[in-house]
């Protein structure tokens, strides 16, 4: 299954205006991810309403527990 991102970047630190990136895949649209300087939030397909919200330390502890190691190159 492929996957297409784009990303809407408005300004190279992101400070008061959420970095927007919007995932699709072969089926249609996915979901959005807001970017924040203070968290992650999950913006699901056809919910404009209740986003899901993750700290950056929260974000850090659950890849670090649910992630798939890889090496770095």
């Amino acid at each position: 299954m492929s996957h297409e991102v784009r990303v809407r970047i408005d300004t190279a630190v992101v400070a008061h205006k959420d970095l927007e990136i919007i995932i699709k895949s072969d089926q249609g649209k996915i979901g959005t991810l807001l970017i924040s300087k203070g968290n992650l939030e999950w913006l699901p397909k056809g919910n404009s309403v209740n986003k899901q919200r993750l700290s950056w330390a929260k974000f850090a502890d659950f890849m670090e527990q649910h992630g798939k190691p890889i090496k770095a190159k």
